[in-house]
């Protein structure tokens, strides 16, 4: 099979079979929901039988493309939201809150020694290094359209940019202050929805969004107190995580998940690694790159390694489970972060920060609910499709 028939029928299958990857699977699904379910499940079974058909007539002849092929089948087969998917949602979920906060507790064990923005290269040479293996086992396709090009980069820039604010708010503020700072983006990404894309938002959210702003100050004033500038630092990851969320709502749909986490690795890495050669004996603190003692290779290594996991289970949570039910269950990272940073830093926020860190989540989950609400509404005055 030649490679351009190849990536035309890898095309075609990931079409029918990643329903995450298919704007049309939402309006398809939203139509056959209310007829019932029984036909979701014949819907399913097709494609189940389908695809188990073409991959018995390509295995003979490439096994990568029957790879492909299981791995895409398993996407197939989430058309009916069953309990068993949404319980490996819901679990992949909990696995990202548990393995993403060693990625802070790996930068700022890094931060002592290496630079923030060495340690921001490593995180992202680490990912790309381990990604590309699954993205050649996949048998996925590197071409990107060019009119995704340009917001893949600007991705990208902004994750760069959110993972360096960070790294340089760690090495001095503990994990839970930063990371409860940063929770903020939900709000923003919900301000900017209502306010510059015209989303419909309801006066409650937006309650909720402002109720969590002032959370924020409670935690930033103590931190501020302790720290100076260095408290607002996180701002900056909060702000351009808010924007990456926005950015990668419309790229999610046009890029498998794997390309995907494997491109924002090697553009973060071409502008990272060129940086860090151009920095090379300046003395800046924050740009100057060392030789790592051993002990810091690993520190630089688990950053770039449960960065990956993690976000590859989040991603793939996502594509199990309904964003409704997995959306309450990202506040798990902070109280996890919490443990952490008390453990191996000795860090605990005091009776102020815990009291905004408190707010944060009670508007956060207000915030869903109230999402919640108006999705149900939505529904219920949508009427039914013709039978």
């Amino acid at each position: 099979m030649s490679a351009r028939r190849r990536n035309r029928t890898l095309q075609k299958l990931t079409n029918c079979a990643e329903p995450n990857l298919n704007p049309g699977y939402h309006a398809a699904a939203r139509l056959v929901e209310p007829v019932g379910r029984n036909r979701c499940k014949f819907a399913s079974d097709l494609i189940r039988l389908i695809t188990r058909l073409l991959r018995g007539v390509v295995l003979r002849t490439d096994t990568r493309l029957a790879t492909f092929l299981d791995s895409g089948m398993t996407s197939a087969e989430s058309l009916p939201q069953s309990t068993d998917r949404t319980l490996a949602g819901v679990a992949l979920m909990l696995g990202f809150c548990l393995t993403a906060p060693l990625l802070y507790v790996a930068a700022k064990l890094a931060s002592a020694s290496v630079p923030v923005g060495q340690i921001t290269a490593a995180r992202f040479v680490v990912q790309c290094v381990l990604m590309a293996p699954f993205v050649w086992i996949m048998g996925l396709s590197l071409r990107v359209a060019r009119g995704a090009l340009l917001i893949l980069v600007f991705r990208s820039l902004l994750l760069l940019f959110a993972t360096f604010c960070f790294i340089a708010a760690i090495r001095v503020m503990p994990l839970a202050d930063a990371l409860a700072i940063v929770f903020v983006a939900p709000f923003i990404v919900l301000l900017v929805g209502k306010f510059h894309l015209g989303e419909d938002v309801g006066p409650r959210r937006v309650g909720a969004a402002l109720v969590g702003f002032v959370g924020v100050l409670f935690v930033i004033q103590p931190s501020f107190a302790a720290f100076g500038a260095v408290a607002l630092i996180p701002l900056g990851t909060a702000c351009a995580f808010a924007f990456y969320i926005l950015v990668t709502r419309g790229l999610s749909r046009r890029m498998h998940p794997v390309a995907l986490q494997f491109h924002t690795g090697l553009i973060a890495s071409l502008f990272c690694v060129p940086t860090l050669v151009v920095a090379q004996g300046s003395g800046s603190e924050l740009f100057d790159p060392v030789w790592p003692t051993e002990i810091a290779f690993l520190w630089l290594f688990g950053a770039g390694f449960f960065a990956t996991v993690s976000h590859m289970m989040m991603t793939y949570a996502l594509s199990f489970a309904p964003s409704a039910t997995l959306a309450p269950l990202q506040y798990f990272e902070l109280p996890v972060a919490t443990l952490f940073g008390y453990l191996v830093f000795s860090d605990f926020p005091n009776a102020l920060s815990l009291f905004g860190i408190g707010i944060i989540i009670g508007a956060g989950l207000y915030m869903i609910h109230r999402e919640r609400v108006a999705a149900r509404q939505l529904a219920a005055e949508r009427p039914a499709p013709p039978i």
